[in-house]
Formats: structure tokens, C-alpha cells, sequence
């Protein structure tokens, strides 16, 4: 898998051909605005949850590539009312078949409401599983024991995106401890930096996390790399 960052929470992820973009944040991230959203394609929009610097983009790459919409099923049946016509919808525990594998929607501990105050179900990760790998994005969260149920159901996950920016979700020490809970040993670190109250000191995340025998990788925006 080829994974592309785009500040925040927003990843593209191209599996055996297919793209997945989630939580797409572009055009209000100061951070992401060398990054030009219109060179970008998908086949698929994955979403958390409905605040905005989660989903700020979504209906321009529904619309403009014609992708499929995965997404709890509260936000699902707002985009529909907006003219998406390609829509998964899941709810928690629910998965889906998609060409390179299944996406199963699990519990975030967070909330949600849509742009204009519409109810945005519940908070959600999601475990991507491709043929030979297992991936963990959770969304925005606090630490939970359900995280104990990825490791208890799918064995080892590969990389786990965890949101590291604390304040609005859990820190570096608590995606330490998920990290283990899901039986992974590579954090790949988001929601950090984008605004004032979620700055992190990169170093001493990093030097945290090693001295806990695991890895965190923290992307440049635009930066590809391959897991």
C-alpha cells in the first residue's frame, strides 16, 4: 500500500489500484496548501465522523472523481440529500467488500455533528484488511479497551494511524498503549499541528515512542511512502 499525506487526517491510500481518501482536508489547512486537491483522484472517500476538518472536501472528490462514499449510516443519508448517489453505508461493527480487501467500521470515542449542526451518528475507525496486511485508522478518539477487540479479532495490524495532537483526542503516550492493544509496532501519527491547541513537540514524540520498542512515523504533507 501507498500511503500519501495530506496534512491532519487525511491519507491517500492506493491499494493494488485502488485509492482511498480519508477524511479529506485541504482547501481550510494552512499546512496542506502546497498540496493541489485537483490533481488528486480517488475511488473511494472514507470518513470518521461529520466535523468539518474531517470532511471539509469530501463532496468535491464525490463528485468530481465519482467516488463511492463509506461512512457511518447518519452522514451517508446527509450526502445523499446533497446529490452523492454512490454510498456504503455502515455502522458500527458493519464492514464492506471493496476490490482489495474489506473495511470494517469499529467504535471511536469522540463526537459528531455535520457543518450545519445535522446529527452526525457516531465517531468511527476503521480496519482496513488487503489480501496479505491489516491497517488500523481510527479516526479521532480517545484511548478505548474496544481497541482490544482489532488485536482479539484480526491478530496483528500492520500500521495503526493514530491521532497524536491530544487536546481534542488522545496523546502520544495513549497511542502508545493502543498501539500495543492493537498489536502493532508502527504508529503512523495524525492530527497533530493543523491548530493551535493540538501542537506537538516532534522530537519528544518520537523519542517517547522508541523508548517504547515502537515506531512512529510522522509525514511530511505531500510525503509517499510505502507499508
Amino acid at each position: 500500500m501507498n500511503v500519501t499525506y495530506l496534512g491532519h487526517s487525511c491519507f491517500l491510500l492506493e491499494i493494488n489500484g485502488t485509492k482511498v481518501i480519508t477524511d479529506p482536508f485541504i482547501t481550510y489547512n494552512e499546512l496542506a496548501k502546497k498540496i493541489d486537491k485537483e490533481s488528486i483522484t480517488c475511488d473511494y472517500v472514507l470518513l470518521s465522523h461529520g466535523h468539518m476538518d474531517h470532511m471539509a472536501d469530501a463532496e468535491y472528490f464525490l463528485k468530481k472523481d465519482n467516488a463511492t462514499l463509506i461512512a457511518i449510516y447518519d452522514i451517508a443519508e446527509w450526502f445523499k440529500q446533497k446529490g452523492v448517489e454512490k454510498l456504503i453505508h455502515l455502522n458500527i461493527g458493519g464492514k464492506t467488500q471493496l476490490p482489495f480487501g474489506s473495511v470494517k467500521m469499529v467504535t471511536a470515542v469522540h463526537s459528531s455533528v455535520l457543518p450545519d449542526g445535522t446529527y452526525g451518528g457516531n465517531p468511527a475507525g476503521y480496519v482496513i484488511q488487503t489480501t496479505d496486511k491489516v491497517f488500523y485508522f481510527a479516526g479521532d478518539t480517545a484511548l478505548t479497551y474496544d481497541m482490544k477487540l482489532i488485536a482479539d479479532r484480526f491478530k496483528k495490524v500492520d500500521a495503526a494511524f493514530l491521532p497524536i495532537g491530544d487536546s481534542l483526542t488522545m496523546d502520544v503516550e495513549d497511542a502508545i498503549v493502543a498501539a500495543e492493544w492493537v498489536n502493532t509496532q508502527k504508529i503512523i501519527g495524525m492530527h497533530f499541528d493543523t491548530f493551535p491547541n493540538i501542537q506537538l513537540d516532534k522530537d519528544k514524540a518520537k523519542q517517547t515512542v522508541q523508548e517504547a520498542n515502537k515506531e512512529l512515523l510522522l509525514l511530511a504533507i505531500g510525503e509517499t511512502i510505502t507499508l
